[in-house]
């Protein structure tokens, strides 16, 4: 899987390094490249922002920058074009599936400020996507969370590929409770049917929980 991230700051990407994601990318399972929209600006200050035509709070960001950051970085549209922003489709995961099986390259792009100049979204964006109905001081606290979440499947990314499908939203509903090590903590013990080595009775127990832990914090997935 192949990233280009189109920011103007690169360094909150640093969290990438770490952790799975950073073993990922040192084994070159994924690759994310690093474009400082800055670096195509023209204005002898690099300036990216300028006022709202029609006034309004806060800056804008100028469509000059990005147009030649998307240009240079993907002249012939190979990538899927992708722009983080609160007016986007909300991400589920079952985008993150198909973006993750028919999408070998992504481009996104994250805005700041009040956004950017909409004639970039109509000449170049493919998709928008908004991962929550919050707002963000950048896009790219957005695209850090697209980015880890469409990682899981690329092949031999997570050790153990059940870690994809048991997990809450893979099956419509929430994850059930897990536990580990020592049995008892605090008075609280583990429930007797996971220690009981009945496997049906267990799968039994997860879905029943499941269900009642979706029904209370998310029921519009029950619906």
């Amino acid at each position: 899987m192949h990233f280009i991230v189109l920011t103007l700051f690169p360094e909150i990407y640093s969290s990438l390094t770490h952790s799975i994601m950073g073993k990922a990318l040192d084994a070159q399972k994924i690759q994310i490249e690093l474009i400082n929209i800055r670096d195509y600006s023209k204005d002898k200050h690099k300036k990216c922002d300028d006022y709202i035509f029609g006034g309004g709070a806060g800056m804008l960001m100028t469509p000059q920058p990005l147009h030649d950051a998307i240009l240079s970085n993907d002249p012939k549209h190979e990538f899927l074009r992708i722009y983080l922003s609160p007016k986007g489709k909300v991400l589920t995961q079952q985008i993150v599936k198909n973006l993750s099986s028919n999408n070998d390259k992504i481009l996104l792009i994250n805005g700041a400020y009040e956004g950017i100049d909409q004639r970039i979204i109509d000449m170049h964006v493919d998709l928008e996507l908004s991962i929550g109905d919050y707002i963000l001081t950048s896009g790219d606290y957005a695209s850090l969370v697209l980015i880890n979440t469409i990682s899981r499947y690329v092949d031999s990314v997570l050790g153990d590929q059940k870690s994809i499908v048991e997990e809450s939203f893979e099956s419509g509903l929430l994850e059930y409770p897990q536990y580990t090590r020592p049995a008892e903590f605090e008075n609280r013990k583990v429930p007797e049917v996971l220690l009981s080595g009945n496997h049906k009775e267990i799968a039994k127990w997860r879905v029943k929980q499941s269900k009642i832990i979706t029904k209370k914090n998310r029921p519009d997935l029950l619906e």
